[in-house]
């Protein structure tokens, strides 16, 4: 009986090992201690897999512990734990398996691991299989991240196997398109990867685009007669054809070792010089040797003696060209895949061209509405009024630094914006009718004076802002809810500013329309236009209208101002930068009618846009032909898009 007990006691023994070491990783990390420990890149990647592919939940702590080199061993029976450094250069050793604090023990009797950058970046692959199914969302996206930057078809199982344990839709979502995009680069089934290619194809993402690439980049070659069997041939290559030289084929057989080297005629030269001899070189007299047909045939003869390398004779490129197949292969070996992936990238090509054009629509009505912000001010002083004033670029600059003073003083940046509108427009509206009282009322039906008054105005206020604000560009803060852009795909996206703006241009568009239409003011104008000797005569007041028309521009133009600041940078410059395009975009679009102000303003802003795209590397180039399309336009539309008739117009 005490036999049995003894025996059964054994058999609980064993089993009881045999399970703990079912459970524990030490014995996984005994088997590879040599590896682990001498820490090689190049040997290091069967101990990280052991690991990994261990089963066990502690396989995580160990290859984190490892990465972020908090892992040591015991010099004196080799036994890797988790350390904690303590007090008095000792390490506070913790138990992988248990995740006890088994002691305190000094550093001296224990080896850190310190993994290289190689090491830690096999690790943190390894890891990602851990943290795809990890309870903390955070380390489940930086899993995938750490795919998206290292991909491998190790990955591709425990992504899929993540799938059904993942809660979170953004990252299930992302989790899918990784999926999918493994699957083209990494699946070993044909038709998987066709499936998923299909899936994703007309996909605008780039990371789509990065992982068809690959698949159908081509490797030039050449083989002796036919092409190897297994090769996925892109293009047989013909000699002479399809942008492929003689000369750039034969250099091919030349650095593969199929064929002799050309010999130059540097070295012929060199050649015939070494061996002259009696005033002779292979028996032919140097006076004969003048051309090159007779230096060839001397030199070969020093070839036939073994005097020279062998000359090689067009007759014999030809014979090597033809005894050879140039072809261009594709990397990935499976025609049916790369047949679906150049059939994908067409179809990804067409959208893109479509978006891109898109985009640069976009991009044309953002410059417009900026263009039309600038100039709408200048359509009533310059359209309506028919005054040159030169200093209205100024306007759009004050505007501006107002802008930026109120948020000296106001910080948050939504509220600033708010008030500085209506203050740029009380202020440049001030400035605007103090300019036509003091000086331009003087100067109505005299261009010339106009001009030259106005631009010794616009010369002054600039040099001011100098003195106030310095030669530094300051910053106007758009408010936090404008920040980013409106992305629409991976290939068009606007800026929430930009939007901003055009919805302003709109918005002011309406305000024109308001005053010139249902208001007195707007009334008055449009009679002082038309005929004012007739208005005045009908008891409107022509200089008061001419007064607060001129005051409305320049407030509108205040405006601008702030909106143009929170794009383009504040200095004593900016009017500067806008008063060019003002100018062209009334002229063009019709002088004194805000609808061809408009129609200019676009016209513009696409103009400028499609010479941009045509030649994007010199935007001083785009703004020349812009000015010489102009100047052609207007010698067949002198009046612009939409004359208008009245005073303005000249009539």
């Amino acid at each position: 009986m005490k036999q049995l007990l003894l025996a059964a006691l054994a058999v609980l023994l064993v089993c009881f090992s045999a399970t703990a070491q079912e459970t524990s990783i030490q014995p996984v990390l005994q088997e590879h201690q040599e590896t682990i420990l001498k820490s090689s890149r190049k040997t290091i990647g069967p101990a990280i897999d052991a690991i990994a592919a261990s089963g066990l939940p502690q396989a995580q702590a160990v290859l984190e512990a490892w990465a972020n080199k908090e892992m040591w061993s015991r010099e004196s029976d080799g036994q890797f734990f988790k350390g904690e450094e303590a007090e008095d250069k000792q390490v506070r050793l913790i138990d992988f398996d248990t995740g006890d604090v088994v002691g305190a023990i000094a550093k001296s009797d224990l080896k850190q691991l310190k993994p290289n950058s190689g090491i830690r970046a096999m690790i943190s692959t390894a890891l990602v299989r851990f943290q795809l199914m990890d309870p903390d969302p955070a380390k489940r996206q930086d899993a995938l991240t750490s795919i998206q930057r290292d991909p491998e078809a190790s990955l591709l199982e425990p992504l899929r196997a993540s799938f059904e344990s993942e809660t979170d839709p953004v990252l299930l979502a992302q989790k899918q398109r990784l999926e999918r995009l493994l699957t083209i680069g990494y699946d070993t089934d044909t038709s998987a990867r066709i499936t998923a290619i299909d899936d994703m194809s007309g996909d605008l993402g780039v990371d789509l685009r990065a992982t068809l690439n690959p698949l159908v980049a081509t490797t030039r070659a050449v083989a002796p007669e036919a092409v190897p069997e297994g090769i996925n041939v892109a293009k047989i290559l013909s000699p002479g054809e399809d942008d492929f030289t003689e000369a750039q084929a034969y250099d091919m057989l030349v650095a593969k070792g199929l064929a002799p080297p050309r010999i130059p005629d540097d070295a012929i030269r060199n050649a015939l010089a070494d061996n002259i001899s009696g005033g002779r070189v292979a028996g032919f007299p140097l006076a004969i040797l003048d051309n090159d047909e007779n230096r060839r045939a001397a030199y070969i003869r020093l070839a036939e003696e073994g005097l020279a390398p062998p000359f090689v004779t067009e007759e014999q490129i030809q014979a090597s060209l033809g005894q050879h197949v140039f072809f261009d292969s594709y990397a990935d070996r499976s025609p049916e895949v790369t047949e679906a992936a150049v059939a994908a990238l067409r179809k990804i090509d067409t959208k893109v061209g479509l978006n891109q054009s898109l985009d640069l629509v976009l991009d044309a009505l953002s410059l417009a509405s900026i263009y039309f912000l600038a100039a709408i001010g200048l359509a009533i002083t310059f359209g309506v009024m028919g005054v040159i004033n030169m200093a209205h670029g100024e306007f759009i600059m004050m505007g501006a630094y107002t802008g930026y003073v109120v948020q000296q003083i106001i910080p948050d940046h939504t509220i600033s914006i708010i008030v500085a509108i209506p203050l740029a427009f009380a202020v440049t509206f001030a400035a605007g009718v103090a300019m036509e009282r003091l000086v331009i009322r003087w100067l109505y039906s005299r261009p010339l004076e106009t001009l030259l008054a106005t631009f010794g105005i616009s010369i002054a206020l600039q040099q001011l802002a100098k003195n106030i604000f310095g030669t530094q560009a300051r910053p106007l803060t758009s408010p936090g809810w404008l920040d980013g852009a409106l992305v629409m795909n991976d290939v068009v996206s606007i800026s929430y500013i930009r939007i901003a703006i055009f919805v302003l241009a709109l918005i002011f568009l309406g305000v024109f329309l308001f005053i010139m239409k249902r208001t007195r003011l707007g009334l008055e104008t449009r009679a002082v236009t038309q005929n004012p000797r007739m208005a005045a005569s009908m008891g409107i007041n022509p200089g008061r209208v001419n007064m607060l028309t001129f005051g409305l521009g320049s407030g509108i133009a205040g405006v601008a101002g702030v909106a143009i600041g929170l794009y383009a940078k504040v200095t004593s410059e900016l009017g500067s930068d806008y008063i060019v395009q003002s100018f062209m975009t009334v002229v063009v679009g019709g002088v004194g009618n805000i609808w061809g102000t408009l129609l200019g303003a676009t016209m513009i802003g696409f103009l400028q846009k499609g010479i941009e795209w045509l030649n994007p590397s010199n935007t001083l180039a785009a703004q020349t032909y812009m000015i010489v399309f102009i100047i052609i336009f207007i010698q067949f539309r002198p009046r612009g898009i939409i004359a208008l008739k009245g005073r303005a117009a000249g009539d």
